[in-house]
């Protein structure tokens, strides 16, 4: 008997899956909102589609309670944006 084999009969305290392929969490697909949707900023940028994030977020099992980040502060939209070398260290 194969050690995968083993694992999907028996199960281990070691494995949630036991060896089998676990479900695809929303928030690792192209559907997620965390960064983008279409051509629209999402969470992490703006704040945008906090429930849907939420969610893809709590699902997300990692063993670890982990707390959702806050949206960015940066202000995108500012014209003209400054670059870098435009605006260089003193």
């Amino acid at each position: 008997m194969s050690l995968l084999n083993k694992l999907k009969t028996g199960g281990s305290n070691q494995s949630k899956y036991n060896g089998s392929t676990p479900p695809t969490n929303v928030g690792a697909t192209k559907e997620s909102k965390l960064h983008a949707y279409g051509n629209t900023p999402g969470f992490s940028l703006d704040g945008s589609y906090p429930t849907d994030v939420t969610a893809a977020y709590v699902a997300y099992d990692d063993g670890y309670n982990n707390a959702l980040p806050r949206p960015s502060q940066l202000d995108l939209f500012s014209s003209p944006l400054t670059k870098y070398l435009d605006n260089p260290a003193q």
